[in-house]
């Protein structure tokens, strides 16, 4: 593995998390499933498919707004 990604982008944080998540839920009286903990964790993933989509599109539209409101050529 030489690729690096950040923290908030690995599975296994998330996965973590949520387990975390749910003993202090636990310590608070609210019972937490593994179901539910399954179902947020994927949300998560879910979450940052949109995101990546919006920077792709929000990227492209930058380049197209950049090159019609361009004053000079490119050379």
């Amino acid at each position: 593995m030489t690729e690096t990604k950040s923290l908030f982008r690995s599975k296994t944080f998330w996965g973590a998390a949520v387990a975390v998540l749910g003993a202090l839920a636990g310590l608070f009286g609210i019972e937490v499933t593994a179901a539910d903990q399954a179902e947020l964790s994927s949300l998560t993933d879910q979450v940052f498919a949109a995101w990546d989509s919006l920077a792709v599109i929000a990227g492209a539209l930058l380049a197209i707004y950049g090159r019609v409101t361009a004053r000079k050529t490119i050379g």
